[in-house]
């Protein structure tokens, strides 16, 4: 593949939510995701007991997926980002399989949870600029049947989410109140990322 041109903007993802945010927004832009092993990334983290903000966790994978395909792409202007969910101090990663989204939920029920959402801009292989949006989210008490109901109609599109849900969807029906940036709680700090974006001369002011 040949080499971007100056000032051109690789997303590092794979999360078709992001494709679509951007694409929406009208960045042109390139996909290639990263290879970062998020799993090991947190267990480095953690270990010997230490612990780390799920707002830190997050700009730390947003940072290293940012970086890793800056490397492989050096003039371009590569995107990061990444997401941690929080709730009472637990972390909570996308979920495995279906009876894993129905426990993540569980959990999440009649619960005000944080979404955590990064992003960092690097060049050159070294990260730029990074920030992060926290979101309050507060499920409902629903019933029993009604999330039966609700990871039948949502389908495997769950999966892609670390709270088990899609607010662009039927998982929007979960809330009682949501309190934080839209875009930031579907994965991407749009308005700031755009700001910076622009601010870099890598799209029109």
């Amino acid at each position: 593949m040949a080499d971007p041109v100056p000032h051109s903007i690789i997303l590092a993802s794979s999360s078709p939510t992001r494709r679509r945010l951007l694409k929406a927004a009208g960045i042109d832009f390139t996909a290639d995701a990263a290879c970062v092993d998020e799993a090991v990334v947190r267990e480095t983290l953690t270990a010997d007991g230490e612990t780390v903000e799920p707002g830190d966790l997050a700009e730390i994978l947003a940072r290293a997926k940012a970086e890793d395909v800056s490397a492989r792409h050096p003039e371009a202007v590569v995107i990061g980002a990444d997401q941690v969910l929080s709730c009472s101090g637990e972390l909570f990663g996308k979920p495995g399989s279906m009876g894993a989204a129905r426990e993540t939920l569980l959990a999440l029920r009649g619960r005000t949870h944080q979404l955590h959402s990064a992003v960092a801009i690097a060049g050159k292989g070294e990260v730029r600029w990074a920030m992060v949006e926290t979101a309050h989210l507060t499920m409902r008490a629903f019933s029993i049947a009604f999330l039966g109901s609700y990871l039948a109609q949502a389908g495997g599109d769950v999966l892609d989410s670390v709270g088990a849900y899609k607010l662009e969807g039927p998982g929007i029906q979960l809330f009682e109140r949501i309190e934080g940036d839209y875009f930031s709680i579907l994965g991407l700090p749009l308005l700031p990322l755009i700001g910076e974006l622009r601010a870099r001369e890598a799209i029109p002011e």
